[in-house]
């Protein structure tokens, strides 16, 4: 199936349930923004939550949660960045990204957050003023940089 089909297909599911993507993150156990990327086909579905899913999209059919225990092709649309909410979380993180960047390494070490080993959620709280505020958590795990050693590399050891 076309992914275009299958993304269609699946958010026909979700439409048919009434359910807002943190209902059903609710319902799975997990989270908001996980659910969404297993709806735009960014995710692979696993076996062990597939009945979750199932029950919280009960017009889910099997052909369609056969095709998102397949492994994704993790991509975007080149025009997305154009979408003013995905505008301005890339500037977001443009803006903030040097000082973010270093505490990290001041925290942690030399290293990265990984976007493998992730958590994404998207909160709707009342700021002090009264009005709606977004909170947006990336919860990655910590990579620190390695030293590259030539006796661990092991093509390199095989050759010798």
């Amino acid at each position: 199936m076309a992914d275009e089909t299958v993304v269609g297909r699946l958010m026909a599911a979700k439409k048919a349930s009434g359910k807002c993507y943190s209902e059903i993150a609710a319902e799975t156990g997990l989270t908001n923004v996980y659910v969404a990327q297993l709806l735009r086909r960014q995710a692979q579905l696993k076996p062990a939550t597939a009945l979750a899913l199932r029950s919280a999209l009960p017009s889910l059919t099997d052909d369609l949660v056969s095709e998102m225990m397949n492994p994704p092709f993790r991509s975007y649309h080149p025009n997305l960045i154009q979408e003013p909410a995905v505008y301005r979380l890339n500037e977001a993180v443009m803006h903030f990204g040097e000082s973010i960047k270093e505490i990290i390494n001041e925290d942690f070490g030399d290293g990265i957050m990984s976007a493998i080993d992730f958590h994404c959620s998207v909160d709707k709280v009342q700021g002090v003023d009264g009005k709606d505020r977004v909170v947006i958590t990336f919860d990655g795990k910590y990579l620190p940089y390695t030293e590259q050693r030539s006796e661990h590399m092991i093509s390199r050891l095989r050759h010798l």
